[in-house]
């Protein structure tokens, strides 16, 4: 199984939601790097279950114990090594789904491909828990990425069809981005677009049923030319570690699948001198050319699909027995994922682009 990310910084993140412990291990950051632990914290709280009916009832303080890899609030080379014990499961909630896979998880090919041994408990090691330790990682690397001029910032674009502000494409800020993806209980630039979603995952929770939805994540300061072409590009990198988090079934940078129906003198972004600099007019393009940053605003959104675990019955099948079956699925869950996902979309970007900030 593997859960790497990088080459120069890889990243290793292990455990399943109901295991004694989740971790992760960061090896190939800069020896000498201040990490400050209570932002850490602070960033981590920003996805820590138990905040309100929109999220699930678990309640787990997500605090880090660092093993390895920091003296003296600084890295001394050796790899960061990181866990967060696991205080509050309930397997026993599980019981009923051991043979049963449920619809819309990875039971039953997971079952499949490890034999009837993979952990279902709380989705093992496929659960949302592991998020965890992606914004341990991604939570360090953004307090690096600061000092270099970095910032990364997401908010929820949409909730079940209700839409939010979105990121101005050229002249959001980095002032603008660390205050709307901290805002709480839901981080978005309209907060009277954020009480609306709120009372759609209200409506769907009494209707035993979730919602999905879509987060707009935007990084500023990152300098021209980062990246490669063909299978180096960014939106690769930037892909593959938000396909990590659990969920995610769609991405797109710029315009998206709305450039599909522009014509070329719509969708190209003139080329501007500014201050010295050379800029874009328009930012379709979503700072990316060619898989290479282009120093405009880098913009992306990524969908997520409803929480698959509601407590409507649903259809499966006994892979004991071979026989379809009736399945009431137990436990807490997410409503909604969306409203936590936020800082995980956040560190998956920051994991993303590690190597090309830091290993260049």
């Amino acid at each position: 199984m593997s859960s790497e990310f990088g080459e120069q910084i890889k990243i290793s993140i292990f455990g399943q939601s109901h295991a004694q412990g989740i971790g992760v291990v960061v090896d190939g950051l800069p020896a000498g790097e201040a990490v400050d632990l209570e932002e850490l914290q602070a960033f981590l709280d920003r996805r820590r279950p138990g905040q309100g009916l929109h999220t699930t009832a678990r309640k787990e303080g997500d605090v880090p114990k660092i093993l390895s890899g920091l003296v003296d609030g600084r890295t001394c080379g050796a790899p960061l090594c990181a866990v967060i014990e696991n205080t509050d499961t309930r397997s026993k909630d599980y019981e009923n789904v051991l043979t049963v896979p449920r619809p819309g998880h990875a039971d039953y090919p997971a079952w499949v491909k490890w034999g009837g041994h993979n952990d279902v408990r709380g989705g093992g090691h496929f659960s949302g828990r592991l998020t965890a330790p992606l914004c341990i990682a991604g939570g360090i690397l953004l307090q690096l990425y600061r000092r270099r001029g970095v910032t990364i910032g997401a908010h929820i674009d949409a909730i079940a069809g209700v839409k939010d502000t979105p990121f101005h494409p050229v002249e959001v800020t980095a002032a603008q981005l660390e205050t709307v993806s901290a805002r709480r209980p839901l981080a978005v630039v309209d907060e009277a677009a954020g009480q609306r979603m709120l009372a759609a995952i209200y409506d769907a929770s009494a209707h035993q049923d979730s919602v999905g939805g879509t987060v707009e994540c935007c990084v500023l300061g990152l300098p021209v030319g980062l990246g490669g072409p063909m299978f180096d590009g960014l939106e690769n990198l930037i892909a593959r570690a938000v396909f990590g988090i659990p969920a995610v079934k769609g991405i797109e940078f710029g315009a998206g699948f709305a450039a599909a129906k522009l014509h070329g003198s719509e969708n190209n972004d003139p080329f501007r001198v500014r201050e010295g600099k050379v800029v874009t007019e328009t930012n379709r393009h979503g700072g990316i050319l060619g898989g290479l940053s282009t120093g405009m605003p880098l913009l992306f959104r990524c969908a997520f699909k409803p929480t698959p675990s509601i407590s409507r019955p649903q259809r499966s099948v006994d892979l004991a027995a071979m026989e379809e079956t009736e399945l009431i699925i137990k436990g807490r869950h997410d409503p909604c994922v969306v409203t936590r996902a936020v800082p995980c979309v956040e560190a998956a970007a920051a994991i993303a682009l590690a190597d090309v900030i830091l290993g260049e």
